[in-house]
């Protein structure tokens, strides 16, 4: 792990394309801007992480490879038959 230090106002440059400015400093709290592509997804890994586990969740419930199977073959027959 690289540990860099920076003042408000000042950034990190990752690869061609993204930045991370360091916004404000306030007591233990460090606020930073992410400037990115848009391409490029950026989470919050508490976000990230609970979305990882909800989907584990839906594919652990009862059903959920039934489930799957109806909707891929619904959406199956649409795409063969788009009038009905």
């Amino acid at each position: 792990m690289l540990v860099l230090s920076r003042k408000k106002g000042q950034s990190i440059l990752i690869g061609d394309g993204i930045e991370i400015v360091v916004v404000a400093v306030e007591g233990d709290q460090v606020k930073i801007g992410i400037n990115a592509p848009p391409q490029i997804k950026v989470y919050r890994q508490e976000i990230l992480e609970a979305i990882r586990e909800s989907n584990k969740d839906a594919v652990a419930s009862p059903g959920a490879l039934q489930k799957l199977k109806n909707l891929n073959a619904a959406s199956l027959d649409k795409f063969r038959n788009p009038e009905s």
